[in-house]
C-alpha cells in the first residue's frame, strides 16, 4: 500500500514537471509584458522586477489594434457559428438516415483536415484573386467556417450516434416534425459535443495565419498576422509589442481550454455511448 502511494506521488511529481515545462513559454510571454524593453532583453534574465502597463497601453494606442482585435474575434466566433448550424445538420442526416457511402463520405470530410495548408493556398490564391473575394470579411469567414465544418461533423455524429434512434421514433409516433426532433430531443443532448467543436475550432481559427496573410488583406488582417508584420520597425524588434499582443491574443483562449475542458476530453472521445431506452 505504501509503495503503490509513493508510486502515485511519483506521477504526480512527472505530471506536474512536464506541464511547468510546456506552460513555463507562456508565461515568460506573460511576465514580458509588464517589463520594460531593456529588462526584456536583460542577461540574465531578470526575475524580479517592478511590473509596468506601459506595453499594455501602448499596445492600446497603437494604429489598427482594435481593428486586428474585431477582425480575430469577428471572424473566428461568425465562422465557427456558421460551421456548428451546417454541421449538427449534416451529422444528424447521416447518423439517422445513413446515405449510400456515409462511411466514404465521412473519410473524405476528415480527410480535408489531413491536407497540409501549403498544399492548397495557391489554387485557394488564385480562386480568390479570379472572383475579387481577397480583403473581405464574408470570404475569409465563409473559407474559415468550410475548414471548421469537417472536423465538427466528425465530433457531432459521433455523439449522435450514441444517442437511441428511440427518441426519435418515440417523438415521430407523437406527431413531432423532424425540425422539432433535432431541436427539442437531440440538440440538449449534444450540447457537449456543440461545446467541444466550438473551443476546438475556435482555437484553429484564432490561431490561422497562412491564409489571413495570404488571400487576405489590410482589411481582415487578425492578431497572428499583426504579430508578424509588426515584428520588425525601424528601432529594431519590438519585443515588448510582441509580448503585450501575445497576452491578448494568448488569454481569451486560456481562460476558455481552462472553463470547458471536461467538454474538450468528451470531445476528443467523439462522446459517450448511450444504451437503448
Amino acid at each position: 500500500m505504501k509503495s503503490s502511494s509513493k508510486r502515485q506521488t511519483g506521477y504526480f511529481v512527472v505530471l506536474w514537471v512536464v506541464a511547468l515545462a510546456f506552460f513555463s513559454p507562456v508565461v515568460w510571454i506573460f511576465l514580458s509584458a509588464f517589463k520594460t524593453k531593456q529588462e526584456i532583453l536583460a542577461i540574465p534574465p531578470k526575475w524580479v522586477f517592478r511590473p509596468t502597463l506601459e506595453n499594455i497601453v501602448d499596445m492600446f494606442q497603437s494604429n489598427n489594434f482594435f481593428l486586428y482585435l474585431f477582425n480575430s474575434v469577428f471572424m473566428s466566433v461568425g465562422a465557427v457559428l456558421i460551421a456548428l448550424v451546417v454541421s449538427f445538420l449534416a451529422a444528424y442526416s447521416f447518423s439517422r438516415f445513413r446515405p449510400k457511402g456515409t462511411d466514404f463520405i465521412m473519410f473524405l470530410l476528415l480527410s480535408m483536415r489531413m491536407v497540409p495548408a501549403a498544399a492548397t493556398i495557391v489554387p485557394i490564391y488564385l480562386m480568390y484573386s479570379a472572383f475579387g473575394w481577397r480583403n473581405s470579411y464574408w470570404s475569409m469567414t465563409l473559407f474559415y467556417a468550410m475548414f471548421s465544418i469537417p472536423f465538427s461533423v466528425w465530433i457531432l455524429k459521433g455523439f449522435m450516434d450514441g444517442i437511441s434512434r428511440r427518441f426519435d421514433e418515440t417523438a415521430l409516433v407523437n406527431g413531432a416534425s423532424r425540425f422539432h426532433i433535432m431541436v427539442r430531443v437531440i440538440l440538449p443532448q449534444v450540447k457537449p459535443g456543440l461545446v467541444a467543436a466550438f473551443v476546438f475550432n475556435m482555437i484553429f481559427v484564432w490561431n490561422e495565419f497562412l491564409f489571413n496573410f495570404i488571400i487576405g488583406g489590410n482589411k481582415v488582417t487578425t492578431i497572428p498576422v499583426a504579430l508578424s508584420v509588426g515584428l520588425y520597425t525601424s528601432t529594431g524588434v519590438q519585443w515588448s509589442f510582441i509580448a503585450s499582443l501575445s497576452l491578448v491574443y494568448t488569454l481569451p483562449l486560456v481562460i476558455a481550454i481552462f472553463f470547458f475542458q471536461k467538454y474538450l476530453l468528451v470531445g476528443m472521445t467523439f462522446g459517450t455511448v448511450r444504451g437503448e431506452v
